[in-house]
């Protein structure tokens, strides 16, 4: 991949996966709010919104998360199957995204729960929400390690495929 190109990809990725971070911490706030809010109104206005927010925004960033960070592992000599890093940190991604595309669900039928007024706000406050996104930071967290420090290991791929020194040796003359 051409410098200014990977320039731009790892752009992309870096921040589409800080908001979608961002967003995630955006999630945590609604979540504390709707469990220990005690104005009603505040309760449901919570629950209307992290639908549409999680469609809208959650969603969006982990996908371009996950595919910028694919184009940028295969575009790159990191390559996506020569360190276990970047393979961990595609199991986080896609694992995160398999269980976020789930939850709206959740999230759907909470927020139906919300729009109904004669709605019991104890059914509201269910600690999922917060569980959920609890257990999303730490992914996400997880994630951001890994690729900052990037922990030495090569995959058996990696090894197979590494050059040797009579193939990367110059031409003798």
């Amino acid at each position: 991949m051409a410098p200014p190109v990977r320039k731009l990809v790892l752009t992309t990725h870096i921040t589409s996966s800080v908001g979608w971070l961002g967003a995630v911490l955006a999630f945590l706030a609604l979540a504390v709010i709707g469990l220990t809010s005690q104005d009603d109104q505040t309760v449901r206005a919570v629950y209307l919104v992290m639908e549409p927010a999680a469609w809208y925004a959650l969603i969006p960033l982990a996908v371009a998360s996950l595919l910028t960070g694919l184009v940028q592992s295969v575009g790159t000599t990191w390559g996506l199957f020569r360190h276990y890093w970047v393979i961990f940190k595609l199991l986080i991604n896609l694992g995160a995204i398999v269980v976020l595309l789930m939850y709206t669900e959740t999230l759907g039928y909470l927020a139906g729960l919300a729009a109904a007024p004669d709605t019991d706000l104890g059914l509201l406050r269910n600690p999922s929400v917060l569980i959920h996104t609890v257990l999303a930071l730490m992914l996400l967290l997880a994630a951001t390690v890994l690729a900052v420090y990037k922990p030495r290991g090569r995959t058996r791929y990696a090894l197979r495929t590494r050059p040797t020194a009579s193939r990367t040796a110059a031409p003798q003359r």
